[in-house]
């Protein structure tokens, strides 16, 4: 009984600072953040899409280019995006949007937000529960597979759920000690198994490996009933596959405990690590499944690594599902208990887990995690563009800030505004224009700022100069 007191004392100890600004005492170095990202990116979303990008039919020198500008290009917005708004304003996202949008707007904002969060979250604990499942001997799912394949799986997936969630319970701080345990090995894994593999497809020195990637491994061809990917199809999607976290500011709850905006650029260590290395060597260990399983369509990262490199790769999978999950889960909390601050938020992380965890028992997360990840940062940008305006701009062309918090209302027009018409927009530009979604993203992140800007000149033109400065006393000075 007392076990069960002191475990609850310490999970309500936890203060993750949910609206208020981040104190000096608590900010961390850049390495810290080295550690959350690599674990985060060289996780199990690699085991996924390193080898969707086979299954798309990418050519080896459209996968390696494309990679290596859309993975720059994606650094640089977590760095001068999200990093200067995170470490300028010390808040949440969720908490910060609510200053400027307004908490009826924010309410509807965080539950989207939080749906995404537990189905990605939910992904990530599928490709972890196809490891865990190999002794079992389970029915693992193939890529046009959308429910349960068996109760074993759902089973499986129960008991990788549950250690997800509690270790995401006990807050940012031991989501990054678990971080930093895991990635150093993961990543030597990825890479061990990859090059394990190279002599059954045929490589045996450096010089083979250039004509088997473009003749086998990236080949160029899709599989049947899978679109042809580009050069153009790498680049955005390395770019903006988490524009949600970047461009759509979702990681200034993480970085606004950077000492310093620059900790941005340790998201390089997960992205290059993950978004390449990991993409390259997943890719690689798929494609030897492909020759080696009879044209079997099995899309399972458990079996798969399993086959290449034995219970090591297996593990790897399992690990991997987690680094990604637990912030994921972390993140998802957050955004659930910001709609009501008296909510624990150990309490709140306990049952957004549990959603995401029934949501991991349908395969159909796992397979279609590139339109996913694509769909949920397209949601998601124009309030990313909305904070990062309102923080940096606005004051500039004469224009309040926080214009919510100011004017005391629980509605902000130019946000809801904004979000609507950049959908709009994004959605009219896919259907009749023919734009892909992995390509909206960046006309519609100018959409939004032009509508945000606009909107909110001519509503705070319209709005009386005391009710724009009768609460600005009341304003947080932020830490710097």
């Amino acid at each position: 009984m007392s076990d069960k007191k002191n475990l609850v004392q310490k999970l309500e100890s936890v203060n993750e600072y949910e609206r208020e600004a981040i104190p000096k005492s608590k900010l961390k170095s850049w390495k810290s953040f080295v550690g959350t990202y690599a674990g985060e990116h060289t996780a199990g979303t690699e085991f996924v899409l390193g080898p969707l990008f086979v299954a798309h039919g990418a050519s080896a020198i459209d996968l390696v280019s494309g990679l290596l500008v859309g993975n720059i290009l994606a650094v640089l917005s977590w760095a001068y995006f999200t990093g200067k708004a995170a470490t300028k304003t010390r808040h949440t996202l969720y908490f910060q949007l609510e200053k400027i949008a307004g908490s009826r707007f924010t309410m509807i904002y965080n539950l989207v937000n939080a749906v995404a969060f537990c189905f990605l979250a939910g992904a990530m604990i599928t490709v972890a529960a196809t490891a865990v499942g190999i002794p079992f001997d389970l029915a693992m799912p193939a890529l046009d597979d959308t429910l349960p394949t068996s109760f074993g799986f759902v089973l499986t997936v129960f008991v990788v759920g549950a250690i997800t969630t509690v270790i995401a319970m006990f807050g940012f701080n031991q989501v990054v000690k678990f971080a930093n345990i895991a990635a150093p090995w993961m990543i030597m894994i990825f890479v061990a198994a990859a090059v394990a593999v190279l002599p059954r497809m045929g490589i045996n020195s450096i010089s083979d490996f250039w004509p088997v990637a473009q003749e086998t491994i990236w080949s160029g061809v899709p599989l049947e009933g899978k679109t042809k990917f580009t050069f153009w199809h790498i680049m955005f999607f390395a770019w903006f596959c988490n524009m949600a976290m970047h461009i759509g500011m979702a990681d200034m709850s993480i970085l606004r405990y950077a000492k310093k905006w620059t900790a941005g650029f340790a998201t390089s260590t997960g992205v290059f690590l993950g978004h390449y290395v990991a993409w390259l060597a997943s890719g690689i260990l798929y494609s030897l499944f492909l020759l080696e399983s009879d044209g079997s369509l099995v899309f399972a990262p458990g079996p798969i690594a399993y086959e290449a490199v034995g219970i090591a790769g297996a593990i790897c999978v399992i690990i991997a599902g987690w680094t990604t999950a637990n912030p994921t889960l972390y993140r998802a909390g957050l955004a659930i208990q910001s709609i009501n601050p008296n909510w624990k938020t150990w309490k709140v992380t306990l049952f957004v887990g549990l959603i995401t965890t029934i949501a991991a028992c349908f395969p159909a997360l796992m397979m279609q995690l590139l339109d996913f990840v694509a769909l949920y940062g397209l949601v998601l940008m124009p309030l990313g563009a909305v904070i990062f305006i309102d923080i940096f701009l606005l004051p500039k062309m004469g224009m309040r800030s926080n214009f919510a918090e100011l004017t005391n209302r629980n509605f902000n027009p130019a946000v809801g505004i904004t979000w609507l018409i950049t959908l709009i927009f994004c959605l009219g530009l896919n259907l009749f224009g023919g734009v892909e979604i992995f390509f909206l993203g960046l006309p519609g992140w100018f959409v939004a700022v032009i509508v945000y800007v606009a909107s909110s000149k001519i509503i705070q033109k319209n709005t009386s100069a005391p009710d724009l400065s009768s609460t600005s006393s009341k304003r947080e000075v932020p830490v710097s």
